[in-house]
């Protein structure tokens, strides 16, 4: 279980008992204001307990839905649009406005980290939208697999959330042409 500082304070009572804990092997450190209870934590599940309130999204989105074999360099976050930069060279940013920051989240467990993440709906979107910023070879890869589980996806929540976007008539044309 990952800790806090002030939750290791509040456990412990002092910083001296949280040391101790330390030394004894009890509980690690796993970088600066994280402590865990065993010492072997994955960087995912470190940046989930971090950014809790990020939204995994694209690269990372992709290759945790199994759309792609591509292993992002940094993990893909989705933050409201006015929310605090985030420091952290291992996470690329993005900025999302609040009226469309929520459509889509759902939850994924993945070994020792439970994350909220765009549905593959949602992503499909994403996809469309952001067309012209992926390399076109990446881009056929995704939407290559996308059509082999077109019979798996929610066509109606795609259509919703495709609505609820600005530029809707170009995401639905693009829907139209490239997947269904």
């Amino acid at each position: 279980m990952l800790l806090t500082y002030p939750e290791c304070l509040a456990k412990w009572q002092s910083d001296y008992q949280v040391k101790k804990q330390i030394s004894a092997g009890k509980l690690y450190r796993i970088e600066k204001g994280v402590y865990s209870d065993i010492p072997d934590v994955s960087t995912l599940a470190v940046i989930s307990f971090k950014y809790p309130n990020a939204i995994f999204t694209m690269d990372s989105a992709f290759y945790y839905h199994g759309l792609t074999d591509v292993i992002p360099d940094e993990y893909h976050l989705a933050t409201g649009k006015h929310a605090i930069y985030i420091s952290d060279d291992r996470v690329h940013q993005y900025y999302v406005s609040s009226d469309i920051l929520n459509v889509g989240v759902t939850t994924m467990d993945r070994r020792d980290a439970s994350f909220k993440i765009y549905d593959r709906e949602r992503m499909l979107i994403e996809l469309l939208r952001f067309k012209n910023k992926l390399p076109f070879d990446y881009y056929k890869e995704i939407i290559a697999n996308y059509r082999r589980l077109i019979y798996d996806l929610d066509i109606e929540r795609i259509q919703a959330y495709a609505d609820s976007f600005p530029r809707s008539k170009m995401i639905s044309d693009a829907l139209e042409m490239e997947v269904f």
